[in-house]
């Protein structure tokens, strides 16, 4: 049995994930800037956690102890275009889903390093393969987050650390739900195009945070570790289509697969 300690566990697929990984049998640290939310969490351990706090994050160290497991979920999402979106909002984000990890990172890490062994899981999306548009800054700082995973795979994977990535597309949570605001003119056209072309996308409608957490346990559970892991049929088929081809031929082919004529 490992310990793991989630951050972002109030709603969506950090709750999800805490209530998996204890199915599994791991002892979970379950993490939330209000730890109140998390009373009805069967979990081994309850924690108040805000990743853009140093001294939260080093109260949550002391508190939690030896920790072999940190899945770093806690994210927020803007979206909008490049021009409009304000720049406290850009750099809200990328304090939560960049520094947030980097603050995990920086203070879990050196303890697996010392015993040789750990696990860090870091949530991307399909968003940090493929940008799509009005959600530049969410995909900028997912991309961030690829590429410092990246280079912690060699760093760490050296001291017997595994990075994890989990790419999922679009998934049934509060935060998609909050991400769904009004874009004004003149790219309000955009957003209705890109609208329809995600409900292309998602069939039947996005698959709930389950699938993710399905996702973390089992790459966790793998005999053969591997970096990347896109989760949901939408991100499977749109990081592959990405793979296969160069920038220009894969936009293009989005562009008339979804029937974006903007």
């Amino acid at each position: 049995m490992a310990r793991a300690l989630i951050t972002g566990c109030s709603t969506g697929i950090g709750r999800a994930t805490a209530v998996e990984l204890t199915k599994r049998g791991h002892e979970v640290v379950a993490t939330a800037r209000n730890p109140a939310v998390l009373d009805d969490l069967d979990v081994a351990q309850r924690l108040p956690l805000d990743v853009c706090s140093d001294a939260s994050v080093a109260a949550a160290v002391d508190a939690a102890g030896p920790v072999d497991i940190l899945v770093n979920n806690a994210g927020i999402g803007v979206g909008g275009p490049v021009e409009r979106v304000p720049l406290a909002d850009a750099q809200a984000l990328f304090d939560t889903n960049v520094w947030g990890v980097v603050r995990m990172v920086q203070a879990f890490a050196p303890g697996m390093r010392a015993r040789s062994r750990g696990w860090i899981v870091n949530l991307s999306s399909a968003m940090g393969r493929a940008v799509a548009p009005l959600g530049g800054f969410y995909a900028a700082s997912k991309w961030a987050l690829e590429a410092l995973s990246e280079a912690m795979e060699t760093e760490l994977g050296h001291f017997g650390i595994h990075v994890i990535v989990i790419e999922p597309g679009y998934i049934a949570t509060p935060m998609l739900e909050r991400e769904s605001v009004p874009v004004a003119p003149p790219y309000d056209e955009l957003e209705r195009l890109w609208h329809q072309a995600v409900e292309q996308l998602q069939g039947d409608g996005p698959p709930g945070p389950e699938l993710v957490a399905s996702a973390i346990a089992d790459a966790l559970e793998a005999d053969t570790p591997k970096l990347r892991h896109p989760v949901g049929g939408d991100a499977e088929m749109i990081i592959a289509l990405r793979d296969s081809m160069g920038y220009e031929e894969f936009v293009g082919t989005v562009r008339e697969m979804l029937g974006i004529n903007w």
